[in-house]
Order: structure tokens, then sequence, then C-alpha cells
């Protein structure tokens, strides 16, 4: 419990200290653009329009970030063929600390860099890790806060690509 209390007070840190928005089911995904770790950048929903998408907010200092990140990697790999696509958008670190940890984990789906949190105020982060399952329309369709497995993520995940 200390750990998700000091995520919510670091991320708000991030933020400027101003509450995060208030993302439910149903609502439209907020719109962002963003720098890809991998150089270029992304502008949403323009870039996965008719496409599924899972938007995971993750930093690396999270310990349930990288065991998920790596689950999340299994997920996409079997379903990335149907459609599935996958923003890892890191909150609040510069990109040689992403660079590093991303290096080290091997995962393949994109990474997005969100150093002033940005993003993830607009989605209503409160504790990290936090996974968005988003329909092919841009309406949030599932949410995820905190641990989740394999399972839990690929249920989500397929039911987005009915």
């Amino acid at each position: 419990m200390r750990f998700l209390l000091l995520a919510c007070l670091v991320l708000l840190a991030a933020c400027g200290g101003e509450p995060a928005a208030k993302l439910n089911l149903g609502d439209p995904a907020p719109a962002f653009r963003t720098e890809r770790l991998d150089g270029g950048s992304v502008d949403f929903p323009a870039a996965t329009a008719g496409k599924p998408l899972v938007i995971r907010v993750w930093a690396d200092w999270c310990k349930y970030c990288e065991p998920e990140m790596k689950a999340i990697e299994v997920v996409y790999q079997r379903h990335k063929d149907k459609g599935l696509e996958v923003y890892a958008v890191n909150a609040g670190q510069d990109k040689p600390a992403v660079a590093a940890f991303i290096k080290r984990l091997g995962v393949t789906y994109p990474v997005l860099l969100d150093e002033q949190s940005a993003i993830a105020k607009r989605y209503g982060v409160m504790g990290l890790p936090t996974t968005y399952f988003v329909d092919a329309k841009g309406v949030v369709r599932g949410k995820v806060i905190g641990e989740a497995d394999e399972a839990v993520f690929e249920r989500h995940a397929l039911d987005l690509l009915k």
C-alpha cells in the first residue's frame, strides 16, 4: 500500500500537482501526440484509426511493470497479426532511462515518451502500472490499475479483437 501511495505522489508531482482527469469506461480515449523511443512521433488516435489499442502507462521504478511488460509482449506477439496494437507510455522519465530499461527487457511493441507525464494526467493515471484497452473506435473498453498477469491482459485484449 505504501508503494501505491508513493507512486501516486510521484505521479502527481510529475503532473504539476494538479489532479488527474477522470477517465471512465465508455469515454473516448484522449488524443495525444508524443515522441517514440525509436524515433519519430505518434499522433493518437490518427496513428491507430480503426485498430484496437492497449495503452500501458509505466515507469522503470514500478516493481510490477517489468514482469507485466514481458507478459504483454507474449500476448502482443500472439495477436499483433490480428490487429492488436500496444503503446507502452513511460510516465515521467527521460529518454536514456527508458531506453536502458527497454533494451534490457527486449519488448518489441512501441514505447512512447511522456517525460512531463502529460499523457498520464490526461488519462487520469493515479498509480502505476495502469493499462487502458481502447476499441477500434477510440473508446475505452477496459482498464486495469496495478498488477495483472498474462491471462487478465489477454482476456481484455481478446475482447477488443471481437
